[in-house]
């Protein structure tokens, strides 16, 4: 019978708010046993007490704090104190990996660090999230790293002000990141039986996310600029129209003979001959055109029956869902956490591997939880 991929790994999670968490939330998802070391002196996980105003006469774990905390074991301590700090070091003798989001200097302050646990563990795997990188103190907060990082600058209304996006995009391109350098080092440690010290910045992370919009500028000297949902070197891709019943869709077209297919469905496939029209090249230099006479024959159309039409053309083309309306969607069910008489959360693992067995993963931990667990069969090793 296949079984969960890390059912042996150990990872001890140093780490709070929600790049760290979610890397250990995905080794728990496959698995992996994961001891979430929170702070006794501060109540744990900041992101306990990020509750939404509807949440704050409610009791039990707050919905931020569930998007990265399910299937942990979670120990309270304050490892300024010396028989909390053994305690650490105990379970980082025992880890396979560490996951830390210290600011440069702290851990080492703490005596948490890589050097210093490596000795205790020469196996051990250690990822560390930054903000900026080792040099720099600074701490690493997602806004603000949005907005160094140029995607404020580029995201929102083309006469709007420069916007964030709706979730921790940064966070979550770090956490991947981290992710993909565990993995690699554990590869590695396969081969040569030593552990690694793994680093990566929120910085760092978003600059490789700005992909083409950073090699429009580094390649063809553009400054990319508010678009709204527009494509800067697509037309029309992102854009968002609006059907005859008030229900919005997007395209998505990558080709031309997608936009040929696109004309014809809406009933004037001699649009898509129309020299300004008829290829990306043109389309992109004719965007404000091409986006009116689409604007124009869509308002037409019933959503619905257009997205049905369109798909079966395999026409790029979706709904602009709401949250409620993701979770209505099959291929969205899946991806949820379940509890008995409890809420939902959303897995971290999207792909699945063949021959593994999917793993049962707890509900996230109220503080301190395991704390007796934990400890004692600390007592009881050697």
């Amino acid at each position: 019978m296949a079984e969960p991929v890390f059912k042996d790994m150990l990872v001890l999670e140093l780490a709070s708010v929600l790049a760290g968490p979610s890397v250990g939330q995905f080794f728990a998802e496959l698995g992996a046993t994961v001891v979430k070391l929170e702070n006794a002196a501060t109540g744990g996980d900041v992101t306990r007490s990020w509750k939404l105003a509807g949440e704050q006469a409610r009791g039990g774990v707050s919905a931020y704090f569930s998007a990265a905390n399910w299937g942990k074991l979670s120990v309270g301590l304050d490892i300024t104190q010396p028989h909390a700090l053994q305690a650490v070091h105990k379970l980082a003798a025992k880890a396979d990996v560490i996951i830390a989001s210290y600011k440069p200097g702290d851990a080492e302050k703490l005596q948490v660090d890589y050097h210093t646990l490596a000795q205790l563990n020469p196996r051990l795997v250690y990822g560390h999230i930054t903000g900026y990188g080792l040099e720099d103190q600074r701490a690493g907060y997602d806004a603000v790293v949005q907005a160094e990082s140029g995607f404020m600058h580029m995201n929102g209304s083309p006469d709007g002000p420069p916007t964030k996006m709706p979730v921790a995009l940064v966070d979550l391109l770090a956490a991947h990141q981290l992710k993909e350098g565990i993995l690699t080092a554990l590869i590695q440690r396969g081969c040569t039986g030593k552990g690694s010290y793994v680093q990566v910045s929120l910085f760092d992370a978003a600059v490789s996310a700005l992909a083409n919009q950073g090699t429009n500028y580094l390649v063809a000297g553009h400054n990319p600029q508010r678009m709204g949902s527009e494509h800067p070197n697509i037309v029309p891709y992102g854009s968002v129209y609006t059907c005859k019943d008030g229900l919005q869709l997007v395209l998505a077209i990558g080709d031309d003979r997608q936009f040929k297919r696109l004309c014809r469905v809406l009933g004037d496939a001699a649009l898509a001959d129309n020299p300004d029209y008829a290829t990306n090249s043109a389309r992109v230099q004719h965007r404000s055109a091409v986006n009116q006479q689409l604007k124009q024959l869509i308002r037409q159309q019933e959503r619905d029956g257009l997205l049905r039409e369109l798909h079966r053309l395999h026409v790029p083309a979706g709904a602009v869902n709401s949250v409620p309306e993701v979770f209505e969607q099959p291929q969205a069910r899946r991806m949820l956490l379940t509890q008995p008489n409890g809420p939902s959360g959303i897995r971290q693992v999207a792909f699945v591997v063949e021959g593994t067995a999917a793993e049962t993963v707890t509900p996230p931990p109220a503080f301190a939880q395991h704390q007796a667990q934990v400890l004692d069969n600390l007592a009881d090793t050697p």
